[in-house]
């Protein structure tokens, strides 16, 4: 095949794809069979990261003189010419331009004229359609909805479907498996990483499907109620494959330090990726009741759209709530290998919470009995993959409706609200931890909705809400969720979306280089300001600027709430 038919096979799709530019040769001298001339490209559509351009003459060339660039191949009637940018001069500000100066020499009397399709590498070739905001809110809720939904679309792991709808993801860790072979390709990479924690991914996809459970007419009215139900199946399929005995559980694959040395697409791994499980002998009950929480709600969300589906996980649901009450302790004890990373605190508040949960599916009053057991009366630091409490005030006063559990809601509000112990930053945040910031402001807010909705306090509680998420959104004079409003984040501390488009090699070059990241990580809320509203878009900074699937857990159900009540 000569290299014109390689041009058009390779490279010719990607010019449809709105990611490529015709530049005709300028500022063209001749003399003496030789000549000289210009590509010239102004960037006005963010910066440049990496380009080629297929350059065709009228006539022959040779002896190509250019300092840009690196000729990876010429046609054989030395016509055409691929060249791809120079490591150094891959990258062209917004508002300058790329200049390709070449020359050579031509033989015969017509003088040499050229143009060059330019292909932009960094092009985010993801079509996002157009939402509409029909509510007549400060923000589109619809849309912003619809990108976090994308967001844990691009943080699919395993085989992706043929709907996929992120066109620069593929499939990846396909051998995924436990000490017996068993599948566990799936789930959610958990952040910026390629490693599968079980227990936020769990404790993620328990609060998308309360917020689900509770805020439906927000999905359906915003046409993303299908996504939504695909969204967290993907990762509650995962976890019924972890769960391979009545007292066996994987909850965690890949090795964080191995992970953690790596900067690349999860599709080119190849590192050992080992799996870990808790057993009868080295338990954790934390983690077994938070995958048993989610299954419980899900089967309510699941219930009447797939029975069968619903069916199996409350059987799961069952047996995973006995492993972690019969045998007591935390997974980080059992699991060192989590223990970095996600460290447990305590499992009384995840036994409160599984029972709670299988309360209210089962109306068994076991249940309840063991949920009022564990739980642990007083206000609550915050919501978190770690941290149930609020959640379990708020499910067991609906449940029950005594003042213990209604005064705790309002002692943990009181610490929030302004002028509690929480404080605040100068525009409006409710700074708890440095560390994922945003994150704790917006799992409260959905709390307080909750609570709201309750009947605690709605006018008040709904308000703060607001503001919270109002302030991720851009109360605070830019957005904090890539791919949305004003000034957002374009360098989040996450490797796939940073990494230029395939076959081109990713390295920790690509975390290192200054312009956004190639690929839009639509939706994913980055950690966040630190407590007087400095925030710097810097993707090597994973405390501030790194996403995670917790992140947007409950962001997007607040942002679900809010839009139910179009507030």
């Amino acid at each position: 095949m000569d290299f014109l038919s390689l041009f058009v096979v390779f490279f010719l799709p990607l010019c449809f794809a709105d990611n490529s530019a015709t530049v005709t040769m300028t500022k063209t001298h001749v003399w003496s069979g030789n000549f000289e001339g210009h590509f010239i490209l102004p960037v006005t559509h963010g910066d440049l990261i990496g380009w080629e351009a297929i350059i065709t003459f009228n006539v022959p060339v040779t002896n190509i003189q250019q300092y840009v660039g690196t000729v990876k191949r010429t046609s054989s009637d030395n016509k055409i010419i691929l060249l791809v940018n120079r490591a150094d001069k891959g990258i062209v500000k917004q508002g300058n331009s790329l200049d390709i100066q070449i020359g050579g020499r031509y033989t015969g009397s017509t003088q040499p004229t050229a143009t060059a399709d330019i292909v932009d590498l960094s092009f985010d070739s993801q079509v996002v359609p157009t939402v509409v905001d029909a509510d007549g809110t400060k923000y589109n809720y619809d849309e912003v909805l619809m990108k976090s939904i994308l967001f844990y679309e691009a943080q699919r792991s395993g085989k992706l479907p043929a709907n996929n709808r992120i066109p620069w993801r593929g499939d990846s860790a396909l051998h995924d498996h436990g000490d017996n072979g068993e599948d566990l390709t799936g789930g959610w990479y958990d952040a910026g990483d390629h490693i599968k924690f079980g227990f936020p991914m769990a404790a993620s996809t328990t609060l998308l499907a309360w917020g689900l459970l509770e805020y439906k007419d927000a999905y359906e009215n915003s046409g993303q109620l299908e996504h939504m139900y695909d969204s967290i199946r993907w990762p509650l399929e995962w976890m019924l494959k972890c769960h391979t005995g009545p007292n066996e559980l994987y909850v965690q694959v890949g090795d964080g330090g191995q992970d953690h040395g790596y900067w690349g697409r999860p599709e080119d791994m190849t590192m050992a990726r080992p799996a870990f499980k808790i057993t009868a002998s080295r338990p954790g009950s934390d983690i077994a009741a938070e995958y048993a929480a989610a299954f419980a709600v899900s089967y309510l969300v699941f219930k009447e759209k797939d029975s069968d589906f619903a069916d199996k996980m409350l059987d799961h649901a069952k047996q995973l709530y006995d492993f972690a009450v019969h045998h007591k302790a935390r997974y980080s004890d059992s699991v060192n290998q989590a223990a970095a990373y996600y460290r447990s605190d305590k499992y009384e508040d995840e036994l409160t919470w599984g029972a709670a949960w299988l309360y209210r599916v089962t109306n068994d009053t076991k249940y309840l009995n063991w949920a009022e057991q564990y739980y642990i009366t007083g206000p609550d630091w915050g919501q978190s993959w770690d941290d149930k409490y609020s959640g379990n005030m708020i499910l067991l006063y609906n449940m029950t409706g005594k003042d213990i559990y209604k005064n705790d809601i309002e002692a943990t509000f009181n610490d929030w609200m302004p002028g509690g112990s929480v404080p605040y930053s100068p525009k409006g945040m409710a700074f708890r931890s440095q560390w994922g910031a945003l994150r704790y402001a917006s799992n409260m807010a959905f709390m307080a909705l909750l609570s709201a909705d309750a009947g605690i306090h709605p006018d008040e509680y709904r308000r703060w809400a607001r503001t919270q998420i109002g302030y991720a959104l851009g109360d605070s004079g830019r957005s904090f969720v890539v791919g949305f409003g004003t000034n957002p984040p374009k360098r989040p501390h996450h490797r796939s979306s940073s990494c230029p488009n395939r076959p081109s090699p990713c390295s920790f070059a690509d975390q290192q280089q200054p312009g956004p990241n190639p690929h839009t990580l639509y939706g994913a809320l980055v950690g966040g300001p630190n407590g007087q509203d400095q925030y710097a878009d810097d993707r090597k900074d994973y405390v501030s600027n790194e996403v995670a699937c917790d992140y947007n857990a409950g962001f997007q159900s607040a942002v679900a709430g809010l839009k139910h009540l179009k507030l």
